[in-house]
């Protein structure tokens, strides 16, 4: 039921958003500073935007969901962000930065030439694809509570649309603007969620710890499992151009490097704290149909009208924001790799809007034909970004890395995973063999015919 209090909540909320994400989007006029803000953004902005890029609603969703089966075990989730985040700190942060392209394909290019450069744009495309129909579909999800269920495309559509209206025309500049703001209504928000089902169902510490014990959520959710996501989560991310991006804009090599290290912590903290939650409604005995429908639950059911709308609405910037990223890392990658470079530093912004609206409606229609399962078709995006870990990583570290490896790599890292998808399935756990068998076969076949077929003019640095 709609209230006087929830639409006032959610307006005032919203009108906050708007005000801080739609002020001086005028005054961005050209490409370089519709799509990389100038790159001279400084340390807590970066750190705001570079969280809330990860913090999601389809990874929150996904990883809460999985509290409500798994118990505190499923706090090994956000753990693999830690350290995936972690890991980007210290191989590659520093090292994007210092090149401060325009696109991370540029990367490849440089060290591989213009075809391989093509291959991993095309690739990098495909798997923001799958990410941003993802993050429509979740806000979707989110949504349809508030709305009583409407038409999954009237409502996606018009998501979609609110979030244009938000961010299309001042770009990243508006993104991490917003981003800023959400980084502090997430902050109040979390601590919210967490405490109002203990508050309503009256729970104590010893039944919450003793809903699920930690052997049955080790069945629930596999450490080989957990491993496995740990392994893509480190080799993926290092190439994720929605990264990239956010680094190429930052002040200094320092400041990007700092940034991602303290940005790592707190997105561990801040998908932690609403899977407590989730985990507190299997302690009180709640039976929900899908445990990725938890957090929506906690907030129709426990908040007041007034905070709900105020929930609603900082959700709905988590998925705007992130959603923009992607659609702006998307149109970024293409314009660098594809329509030319020696005009896109002084070109205005009228191209780069044009392409974030027609990924915007890719990305709309990917999520109402394809994606049912969230976290499955989260997973399966990253087996392009994947298969292109060891041309990246040798780009930067090792000058013998040779055409021939980058492409053969790439091509068994895309082959294998997708062959682990279709033999073993999502039931049989195939992200396991996929990561820990196809890690060592994406570096291996990469290391070997680099040596067996070295390049004869080799580039031996990927420096600018």
């Amino acid at each position: 039921m709609i209230t006087l209090e929830l639409i006032l909540g959610s307006s005032v909320t919203l009108a906050v958003f708007l005000y801080f994400s739609i002020r001086k989007s005028n005054l961005v006029k050209e490409e370089s500073s519709y799509l990389l803000a100038d790159r001279k953004t400084s340390l807590l902005p970066l750190v705001a935007t570079l969280v809330m890029t990860e913090f999601n609603p389809s990874t929150l969703l996904a990883f809460s969901g999985a509290g409500y089966f798994a118990g505190v075990w499923a706090l090994s989730l956000p753990f693999v962000f830690l350290v995936g985040l972690g890991f980007y700190t210290v191989s590659v942060a520093k090292k994007w930065k210092e090149w401060d392209g325009y696109s991370v394909a540029e990367v490849f290019e440089k060290k591989y030439g213009t075809g391989m450069g093509k291959l991993a744009s095309v690739l990098l495309i495909l798997a923001m694809m799958g990410f941003s129909a993802t993050y429509v579909k979740s806000l979707g999800l989110i949504f349809g509570g508030f709305f009583l269920n409407p038409n999954p495309w009237i409502l996606n559509t018009s998501l979609v649309v609110l979030i244009l209206v938000w961010n299309l025309w001042g770009g990243l500049v508006s993104i991490i603007r917003t981003d800023l703001v959400s980084f502090f209504a997430v902050i109040i928000l979390l601590p919210i969620l967490l405490i109002y089902p203990f508050i309503y169902f009256d729970l104590n510490i010893n039944l919450f710890l003793s809903t699920v014990s930690i052997e049955d959520g080790r069945k629930i959710l596999p450490p080989g499992f957990i491993l496995s996501l740990i392994l893509i989560t480190m080799f993926t991310y290092i190439a994720a151009p929605w990264y990239g991006q956010k680094i190429f804009s930052a002040a200094s090599p320092a400041v990007a490097k700092k940034a991602v290290g303290i940005s790592s912590a707190i997105v561990f903290l801040f998908y932690s704290l609403p899977l407590l939650a989730v985990i507190s409604l299997k302690a009180a005995g709640q039976i929900l149909p899908a445990g990725q429908e938890g957090v929506p639950f906690i907030i129709q059911n426990f908040f007041p009208d007034i905070a709900k709308g105020f929930a609603y609405i900082v959700l709905f910037a988590i998925g705007a924001t992130t959603l923009s990223g992607v659609w702006s890392a998307q149109t970024t990658m293409f314009i660098g790799d594809f329509l030319g470079k020696e005009k896109k530093e002084k070109s205005n912004k009228s191209r780069a809007v044009l392409l974030t609206l027609g990924f915007s409606i890719v990305s709309l229609f990917l999520s109402n034909l394809l994606v049912d399962s969230i976290l499955n078709q989260l997973i399966l995006a990253n087996i392009p970004v994947f298969a292109l870990s060891f041309s990246l990583l040798a780009g930067f570290y090792w000058d013998k890395a040779s055409k021939p490896g980058a492409y053969l790599s790439a091509l068994i890292g895309v082959s294998w995973g997708s062959f682990t998808y279709f033999h073993f399935g999502q039931a049989e756990n195939y992200t396991f063999y996929w990561a820990v068998i196809g890690l060592p076969l994406v570096f291996g076949s990469g290391v070997f015919f680099s040596l067996i077929f070295p390049d004869s003019n080799r580039i031996t640095s990927v420096k600018k």
